[in-house]
């Protein structure tokens, strides 16, 4: 799944594996020519984690939210 971040950016969200474990990569891409590259910006996580990393999100959210209704 790829989020536009800017005009030349995008983070990319995808599953992958290393070594044999299962990962979640979210990581900003640029644009270079008709490629889309890597930069060094972004997390890899154990899909494991994934519940733990979408709470946490959802409950960011919540607070942002909160704070914009008051």
């Amino acid at each position: 799944m790829d989020i536009q971040k800017n005009t030349q950016e995008i983070i990319r969200v995808h599953q992958t594996d290393y070594k044999g474990h299962d990962l979640v990569d979210v990581r900003v891409y640029y644009q270079d020519g008709n490629d889309w590259k890597p930069t060094r910006k972004g997390v890899t996580f154990k899909t494991e984690m994934l519940d733990d990393v979408l709470k946490a999100l959802t409950q960011l959210k919540e607070n942002i939210t909160e704070k914009a209704v008051k």
